[in-house]
Formats: C-alpha cells, structure tokens, sequence
C-alpha cells in the first residue's frame, strides 16, 4: 500500500543542504506546506505553487521493505561493539527513488530517536553526506566532519580528522550512517580504492549501521577484488527497481501510488480520477521511476496553475518532457533523415 510518508516533505532550508546538520535536522523537523482547500482566499497564488512544488514523499512497499531491513540490522549491530557491523546497500538505476527512501529512512529513525531522549538536542543520532566526486580518504572524512560542524584547517591530516569524527559520532550518540552516491568510488584508481579502504576503517570504528546508496552497485568496481568480497561479505544488497506494471498486484501498487499522488493536488478545475485513468500512461511515460513520476505530476500542476487552466489532462501530461532517462524509455527513436 503506498500512504504519504508521515504527512511531511522532502525539503530543508535554503543554503542548508542535508548533508549538513543544520539542513538535515531542518530537513528532519520541517512542517509540511497545509493543504488548504484551492478555492480558500487565504492561500495565495504563491503559497499554492509552493505547495504543488513540494507535495509529499509518498511511503511505497519499498520502503517498507528498507525500513525492516535497516531496523534488523540496528538490532543485530547493537551489542556489537568492534568489528564487521552488518550494512546495507540500496541499488538500483537513476530516478527510482534511492536517496528519497534512505533520506525518509534517516528522518523516521531521528524522530524516533527523538521521542526516546526527549530534551536531548546534543544528539546526532544520524549522519548524512554525499560521496564527493573523485574522492580521496581525506575528503571523505572531511565530509563526516563538515556534516558534524567541525573546523577543519590544512594542518590536520587524515588521520587526526577521522580519529576526531569517530570519537564525537562516539559521543553524540549516532547510530545511523547514511552514505549517498557510493557508485562513485572507482577501486580500480588508487583514490578510489584507498577511500573504499577508509570506508571500512569507519565501518569499524564507529559504533553505528552503515546504509549505503548508488546507481546498479552490481556492476561496479566497488564489489570486485578482494576489497569487493569485504563490501559483499558485510552488507546486504536492497535492489531499488522501477515499479512494474505486468500483473494485477503490480498494478494495483501503481495506480495506488497516482491516486494518492492525485488526492493531494489542489487545483480548481481538476477532474478527480483523471491521472488514475491514465496510470497506464503515466507508467510508460515514466518507466515505473518514482522521481519521474513525481516530477511530471508537479511540473504539469504546476503549469496548470500558472497558466491558469487549473486542471491536468493527458494532452498536458505529454507536453511535460522529462529526465533523459525516463524520455529514452517511454519515446520512440526519430528516424534520422536520410
């Protein structure tokens, strides 16, 4: 069943990205826009398209499935207090929704979190970064440091960052690592096989689960070699596929997904059930990618309020163009002129 993910956004502050604490805790913390009614006076034009750019993160089956999984590993990692912690991998192709299920995965364990230590903002109970392109062990860690707001000077090496970061993620209380963008590290380049090597040294140092994100991590450089049989032999690989359309039950998930997607638009002149009669449509516009999806249904809302139709229709529908991903599946190759 897919539901609205706790009734919240996947959003942060202005110039505060989540991977840092001040944009991830707002992240974590953001009240989601109010769904007024569309014909209320008090909703402006702006806050109205405000709303339709954001909308929420819809909680899918896979979801579902990554939160179980991560919740095991937290109780199989908890009394482990040296060595090989268990992990996890979410892989599959671009726009299926990775980062957005690992960032809800963060936020709900926060919240959590949250509730068991009330009163206690000098935790950091999660950590979020992005693997920088490129990147050495020392930008690596820096990462952790950046997110945690610790200074960082050109006189500090290495190896004086990462025993710094593990001994105050030791003392916040973190619990949970989040790691995005894991396909760019080529171990096949010394960088990228040394920064793989300092992943492992954190995974062991740092008393929390580890929870990594990248694009089809199977065919990656990361899971070859000896190195790659130390990845493969501690984390389990969650294959983050596009939803399919072929039997009744994988419908059924489809169009339970658009119908909730279109219960939470609020344009004036909008024909209830009209993108669930074209969830056939919009599957094979999007490939079954749930970015896809949630981006052809903003952008059209959003032209629609702004030209001021107030309605979506699939002649609108076709009119958005999409990532290049979702494009190259959904439409036929021009013949190229003779």
């Amino acid at each position: 069943m897919v539901t609205p993910l706790s009734n919240d956004t996947i959003g942060f502050a202005p110039l505060a990205p989540p991977t840092v604490w001040q944009g991830w805790d707002a992240f974590v913390n953001r009240p989601t826009a109010p769904a007024r009614d569309a014909d209320d006076p008090a909703w402006s034009h702006t806050e109205r398209e405000d709303y339709h750019s954001e909308l929420v993160v819809m909680r899918t089956p896979a979801m579902d499935s990554v939160f179980t999984a991560v919740r095991r590993l937290l109780l199989v990692n908890r009394r482990q207090q040296a060595g090989a912690r268990r992990g996890l991998i979410i892989s599959g192709p671009a726009t299926t929704g990775k980062t957005t299920t690992m960032m809800a995965l963060g936020r709900s364990f926060q919240l959590a979190d949250a509730r068991q230590h009330p009163g206690r903002g000098d935790r950091r109970p999660v950590l979020f970064i992005s693997v920088p392109p490129a990147a050495t062990p020392k930008m690596l860690v820096s990462e952790f440091a950046r997110f945690l707001g610790m200074p960082i000077t050109d006189r500090l090496n290495q190896t004086q960052i990462t025993s710094a970061v593990c001994d105050l993620l030791g003392e916040l209380g973190t619990q949970l690592v989040l790691i995005d963008d894991v396909h760019l590290l080529d171990t096949q380049r010394r960088a990228g096989a040394e920064t793989s090597d300092q992943l492992k040294y954190l995974g062991e140092r740092i008393p929390a689960t580890f929870v990594y994100s990248a694009i089809d991590i199977e065919t990656s450089s990361l899971l070859s070699g000896v190195r790659g049989a130390q990845i493969a032999g501690r984390f389990k690989i969650f294959r983050h596929r596009p939803l399919s359309y072929a039997t009744a039950q994988d419908r059924a998930v489809w169009d339970d997904l658009v119908r909730a997607m279109e219960d939470l638009l609020r344009l004036r002149a909008h024909r209830p059930g009209t993108l669930l009669k074209h969830a056939a449509y919009l599957h094979a516009r999007t490939a079954g990618r749930i970015g896809s999806l949630s981006h052809l249904i903003r952008e059209a809302a959003l032209i629609a309020i702004t030209e001021g139709t107030e309605r979506i229709t699939k002649h609108l529908l076709s009119e958005v163009q999409l990532d290049a991903a979702a494009e190259a599946q959904s439409r036929p190759a021009r013949p190229r002129r003779p």
